[in-house]
């Protein structure tokens, strides 16, 4: 009975050997790996402006619960507002960059 789950177990510890194994031994201590800088990084405006993007239309469709009634009020109040936001927020950046 447990010869089956110990022969799995071998095989994960080998599979975790082959794949671990190399990077442990290979480096040295006096190396340092450099960390990976990110290609851009959002600033506190954006992320407020990308968390009131996701939470107004959830608000809104809590409050008002298109899904039994009034499908195109919600349109008009919850995700157009934050789609008007967003393209004004994309042209007036445009003009800055010129």
């Amino acid at each position: 009975m447990f010869s089956g789950i110990q022969e799995i177990l071998v095989l994960v510890i080998i599979i975790l050997g082959i794949l671990f194994l190399p990077r442990i031994l290979n480096r040295s201590p006096g190396t340092q790996v450099a960390k990976a800088k990110p290609v851009f990084s959002l600033s506190g405006r954006m992320r407020l402006a990308l968390a009131a993007s996701i939470l107004w239309p959830a608000l809104i469709a809590a409050i008002m619960q298109p899904w039994n009634q009034n499908v195109v009020t919600y349109l008009y109040i919850g995700p157009s507002p934050v789609l008007l936001l967003w393209i004004l927020y994309w042209v007036i950046t445009g003009f800055k960059r010129n």
